[in-house]
């Protein structure tokens, strides 16, 4: 007769469940036992998948803006840019130069639509038309207004070949008439158009040549809204920009370290396997580790002309910058990456766009998915000026 298995109890159960959950614990705290997974890669970007360019990677990398010498800024909200999206987009979609390379897209192209619009000037003064779209532009935002224009070549010159634009209510010093926006007379010219306040100008740079000699010069004429289309950043581009300036240590965003093994380094790198544009450390920084400029550079005309600034130079460029600034504006892209599908801009060194990545049922509404996915790869910073002579 076999005797009775001992029943265990409710304590001895839960003593026995204890040792198992301790036991458990100490095996996979043991490093020789724990499962590793490698980290997510923030920077991972999946062929037009809804992840790409989320909106926390805008602005990753700093975007620093210049300081106004009194804080203000532009009056017009998101709400004010996004009800001009839908208005344009149509005006867009019946440009004459379908194929706008090496000139403005999209981005830019509203843009300034938008703020000629919004100012609503007497006169616009171009500096630099290459094949007239900019011109177009301005005329879609102020059918009545008088536009002067300065360019080495005169746009009819493209009509030979390719599509160009040329207005008929436009005053061209171009070609063979060209001067030098710094060497025209002004007084005389705004005497001929009637205009005697110089509040209703609005001045346009696309002409690559040093925004801080065109600021001066602007400036010196008694200019006080100005809009520079290339506003290159940091270690990019052809001429000496904005951003470039008021790319400081003391101003929120700006600033580089040229320590090969920093987290902006390692950033970086990863970046550039993703956008045309992205800068890594090695091109940032030039001799002596200077990163201002374009690797410690001024560029000026087409980078034919490049002169080295020091730091301390550099610096007090950023001063001068903002002690004659009312307002600095940098235009947002339109629409985040995902929507857009750009590869050469890096968002990380964007503000947030004005179509946030995700709103793509936005994106469709304003009409921005019948436009082709190469005119939004032209994005470089535009920029809005107000200014005025320094405080005394």
């Amino acid at each position: 007769m076999s005797r009775p298995k001992p029943k265990i109890g409710t304590l001895g159960q839960f003593l026995i469940l204890s040792i198992a959950l301790l036991f458990l614990f100490l095996f996979i705290q043991s490093p020789n036992y724990v499962c590793k997974y490698p980290p997510p890669d923030p920077f991972y970007r999946p062929q037009f998948s809804a992840v790409e360019g989320l909106d926390s990677d805008y602005g990753s990398l700093g975007v620093p803006w210049c300081r106004s010498k009194h804080g203000l800024t532009v009056k017009w909200t998101t709400k004010d840019l996004l009800r001009g999206l839908e208005e344009f987009v149509p005006i867009y979609e019946t440009r004459p130069i379908k194929n706008n390379m090496y000139g403005m897209g999209f981005d830019h192209s509203f843009g300034l639509w938008f703020i000629a619009r919004w100012l609503k000037p007497d006169l616009m003064i171009e500096s630099g038309a290459f094949k007239g779209h900019s011109t177009w532009v301005l005329r879609q935002a102020m059918p009545e207004a008088a536009i002067i224009s300065l360019s080495p070549r005169h746009p009819e010159k493209y009509l030979r070949k390719e599509p160009a634009y040329v207005d008929g209510n436009c005053t061209y010093f171009a070609g063979k008439d060209f001067v030098d926006f710094g060497s025209v007379d002004w007084n005389n010219i705004l005497n001929k158009h009637g205009v005697t306040d110089l509040s209703r100008v609005l001045v346009f740079f696309d002409d690559h040549q040093n925004e801080l000699k065109r600021l001066k010069q602007a400036l010196k004429a008694g200019f006080t809204h100005l809009v520079f289309e290339d506003n290159y950043d940091t270690g990019t581009g052809d001429h000496y920009s904005f951003r470039q300036m008021c790319d400081q240590f003391y101003i929120k965003g700006g600033g580089h370290s040229c320590f090969r093994d920093s987290d902006e380094a390692r950033t970086r790198e990863k970046r550039r396997k993703f956008w045309e544009k992205a800068v890594d450390i090695e091109e940032l920084c030039g001799p002596g580790d200077a990163w201002w400029g374009v690797r410690g550079d001024m560029r000026d005309n087409f980078n034919h002309s490049n002169k080295a600034i020091s730091l301390s130079k550099h610096f007090e460029n950023s001063r001068f910058v903002e002690s004659v600034l009312d307002v600095y504006w940098e235009l947002p892209p339109v629409a985040g990456t995902s929507l857009t599908h750009q590869t050469r801009y890096d968002p990380a060194r964007a503000t947030v766009p004005i179509v946030e990545d995700g709103r793509y049922g936005l994106f469709q509404k304003l009409g921005l998915t019948r436009l082709e996915t190469s005119v939004f790869n032209g994005y470089t910073q535009m920029v809005y000026l107000q200014i005025s002579r320094p405080d005394s």
